[in-house]
């Protein structure tokens, strides 16, 4: 299903929804580029933790925007899974990004405008020539609000939990329940009542619950979407 016509196909929604396996399946069936816009705030948070800058879910502004010019973050693409992994200043931190004290200090890194300022700037500049999937909270409202396919996911938060819960164990990180669903419970409430940002889904974005269905029939749903967007037969 590979196409001439590179759109730019944003994956918003709630935490743990599968957004980041989702949008990897697209760009894998599209030849697209994958950029995980949450894995650039999940680096910037993993560089306050490392200078101290964030703890317990209060982060200290003034310290994090004046260190802002001293993180760069890029992409570079893993041969083994043909996807691309996160750097933070030329460090691979793509399994330090889901340890579960990122997780619970990364909406309030998040929250700083001048953070999003400058991750947005860096997702529009990866983005500029098209061919494109990208997933995030802010993608399709903010980054690239004339994206022609929008897709904003949902599922209930028991399921949300589950699936969190299960990735951290089948990774070997320590990982619990009560904690996962209360992470995810501050996540939502965080994120949809920032001032800055905050998850909303688009008004022309298409809802993907996904709450009950498999990988292979969301890709399904994504085909016959892409095809009445773009026109595509």
């Amino acid at each position: 299903m590979k196409r001439r016509n590179r759109a730019i196909i944003t994956v918003d929604g709630y935490s743990s929804c599968g957004k980041s396996t989702f949008a990897k399946a697209i760009a894998r069936e599209l030849d697209y580029i994958y950029i995980d816009s949450g894995a650039m705030y999940r680096a910037v948070t993993l560089f306050c933790l490392r200078r101290g800058f964030v703890s317990g879910g209060v982060a200290d502004t003034a310290k994090i925007i004046g260190s802002l010019p001293e993180i760069e973050i890029t992409f570079r693409k893993n041969n083994e899974t043909g996807f691309n992994e996160t750097l933070l200043n030329g460090e691979s931190v793509e399994r330090e990004l889901r340890d579960r004290e990122v997780s619970d200090n990364v909406s309030a890194v998040s929250t700083i405008a001048e953070v999003r300022a400058k991750m947005v700037e860096l997702q529009r500049a990866m983005g500029a020539r098209g061919g494109i999937v990208m997933d995030g909270r802010d993608i399709g409202t903010v980054v690239f609000p004339d994206a022609p396919i929008k897709i904003f996911m949902t599922a209930t938060p028991a399921v949300r939990a589950q699936r969190r819960y299960l990735e951290l164990v089948q990774k070997g990180m320590p990982a619990d329940m009560t904690a996962v669903e209360n992470n995810i419970n501050d996540r939502d409430r965080i994120d949809s009542s920032r001032d800055i940002s905050p998850l909303c889904q688009a008004d022309d974005a298409v809802v993907l619950d996904n709450s009950e269905m498999t990988p292979e029939e969301q890709m399904v749903w994504f085909r016959k979407l892409f095809k009445e967007k773009l026109n595509e037969n």
